[in-house]
């Protein structure tokens, strides 16, 4: 009996056909993401906390540097470009609005940092003591950071 098994194919519209119904139909869903997407962030935040260490492991694997190169190889500049032109361009003014609290609370621990700082003056154009003053800027941002990220972690 077993060697009489049928055998089939699995049937699957093209990708063009796929492609037009998925652009066709998501649009219409732009309410249930509304409405759900939101309701969806304590379990979002829990699971990625929960999940380091598969992240870790993943950027790990061997050969995840190609596996990176060929994904923006295979995405290229084209797309890039024309995503931007399509649908950037458009969600960069709302985007931008959108984000102006996340902003503001992000930049206010290196806002204070740089608002104390006291740095040297200037020397002339192309005084070594001139990136004296770089360095003491991008050390004081640099420990800021790494205590707010040990802050949040």
């Amino acid at each position: 009996m077993l060697d009489q098994l049928m055998v089939r194919r699995i049937s699957v519209k093209s990708a063009s056909e796929i492609a037009t119904k998925w652009a066709d139909v998501t649009p219409a869903r732009a309410s249930y993401y509304e409405q759900e997407a939101p309701a969806a962030g304590a379990e979002w935040e829990a699971n990625t906390v929960a999940a380091g260490g598969t992240y870790k492991a993943g950027i790990s694997v061997a050969g995840i540097e190609q596996r990176f190169v060929g994904g923006v190889k295979r995405a290229g500049a084209a797309k890039f470009a024309r995503k931007v032109k399509d649908v950037g361009v458009s969600r960069y003014a709302p985007g931008g609005a959108a984000a102006k609290e996340d902003f503001a609370s992000g930049f206010a621990d290196y806002q204070a940092v740089l608002d104390g700082l006291e740095i040297p003056d200037r020397g002339p154009r192309g005084s070594p003591a001139n990136y004296a003053i770089v360095a003491k800027v991008g050390d004081a941002l640099h420990k800021k950071r790494l205590a707010v990220l040990a802050a949040t972690s």
